[in-house]
């Protein structure tokens, strides 16, 4: 079946064709990035809501950011896979597209069972996007242009996590947890409409196969590499404590002592923007302290971070935050740019296997998180994301005394500690 995603004839050694607009393309891609990651992290400003109105339990309501993530991490894998085959562009928008109707319907959800149903559905249908949009930018771009254009499309998924969050509190704190996901579809509705406008015809792009048995064929020879798990179980194991953090937080502030409104929880999602400036600082850290170096420093900020969110102090509750979100973001982004680095082959599938392992522990950490607040308060979720700390701690000391082990025998495992 010929792609239907070129606008031009499959390439045959001729050189690649550039787009004269690359900025349209920047363009396009900050505005699905934003849609994107306002859509898939919604309901987690609105769960005191959601428990008080629906009278559920916050392990109940946390199913709905646990399903999308859940929903995201099955199907990007075989949605990376598909886009080798049927384009990077044609995946983008059907994604987008689905995504954002679904977007539109889950305010007039009656249940919270068709909710957590619909956000799965939703979940599934935004994995198109990460999957096919790093390699849509490698097509297009000039080499040189390609990491500032990566760099916007990670941007725009910060700005629109933060977004989502912030607008759903405010909108939510006014007219109820309905009316704040209809005001995050609007959103992600006039996002989508931006993307579409702008983004060009791919020009570069060659079919290539899709065949379910070279697929898995990568996958095992990836998930046989020792270092490559290793860097898949810290995505996961960072992002059970972020995805704990950021879901139970809400419940915590709008209790007492603290008794915050729910825009004012929304708000506290602004901290996020702290995690971009950690992101960009990661490659001056490996620079400076190296690969597991980086990764002592993520882990013992990030612990820091969770310690102080244990006081009843506004203020140092709020710097654990900020510590939390910087070490998370900078565990996150060492350990994301080492599977590249790392796979030498099927890069698409490594980084596939590294999201599936980063929003699985989303997840876990949702749900999780919820139920330990849910039996026993805000210091069960911190003894809980504390042990994932721990567990991310023994994975890097492993590696760190593999790799003097290597030194000392002077062998060339040394580069893959």
């Amino acid at each position: 079946m010929p792609s239907v995603d070129t606008g031009a004839p499959a390439r045959t050694g001729a050189s690649p064709q550039r787009p004269s607009a690359p900025r349209r393309i920047n363009l396009a891609l900050f505005a699905m990035g934003l849609a994107t990651f306002a859509m898939l992290f919604a309901t987690q400003p609105l769960l005191p809501a959601l428990t008080a109105d629906l009278g559920v339990t916050p392990g109940q309501a946390s199913w709905t950011v646990s399903a999308a993530t859940i929903g995201l991490a099955v199907a990007v894998l075989p949605l990376a896979t598909l886009s080798e085959r049927f384009g990077r562009r044609t995946l983008m928008t059907g994604s987008l597209a689905v995504a954002v109707a679904i977007a539109l319907a889950l305010p007039f959800a009656p249940n919270l069972e068709t909710l957590i149903a619909l956000r799965a559905v939703q979940g599934a249908a935004i994995a198109g996007i990460p999957a096919a949009a790093t390699a849509y930018l490698a097509d297009e771009l000039h080499p040189r242009a390609l990491i500032g254009a990566v760099g916007l499309f990670v941007a725009g998924n910060s700005v629109g996590g933060m977004t989502g969050r912030v607008l759903t509190g405010w909108v939510a704190e006014g007219w109820g947890w309905r009316t704040g996901l209809a005001a995050v579809g609007v959103l992600a509705l006039v996002c989508a409409v931006v993307y579409r406008l702008l983004i060009p015809r791919a020009r570069n792009f060659v079919p290539a196969s899709a065949r379910p048995a070279e697929m898995l064929r990568v996958v095992r020879g990836h998930l046989s590499d020792g270092l490559l798990v290793r860097l898949y179980s810290l995505g996961l194991l960072f992002m059970t404590v972020f995805g704990a953090v950021y879901t139970v937080i809400g419940y915590r502030l709008v209790a007492e002592p603290f008794g915050l409104s729910q825009g004012l929880v929304g708000s506290v999602f602004v901290i996020y923007l702290v995690g971009t400036a950690s992101s960009a600082a990661a490659g001056r850290l490996i620079g400076r302290l190296g690969r597991r170096g980086a990764l002592y420093l993520a882990i013992g900020t990030t612990a820091t971070g969770l310690l102080l969110t244990l006081g009843t102090d506004l203020t140092a509750v709020l710097l654990g935050l900020v510590l939390v979100t910087a070490g998370f973001f900078a565990g996150h982004a060492v350990a994301s740019s080492s599977v590249s680095r790392t796979a030498t082959t099927g890069r698409a599938q490594a980084a596939a296997l590294y999201q599936m392992a980063y929003y699985l522990g989303s997840s876990l950490g949702a749900s999780l998180g919820a139920v330990a607040y849910h039996a026993a308060g805000w210091s069960a979720t911190v003894a809980l994301t504390l042990g994932a700390l721990v567990a991310a701690a023994g994975i890097t000391l492993y590696a760190t005394r593999r790799a003097l082990a290597a030194r000392r025998s002077s062998s060339p495992v040394v580069a893959r500690g």
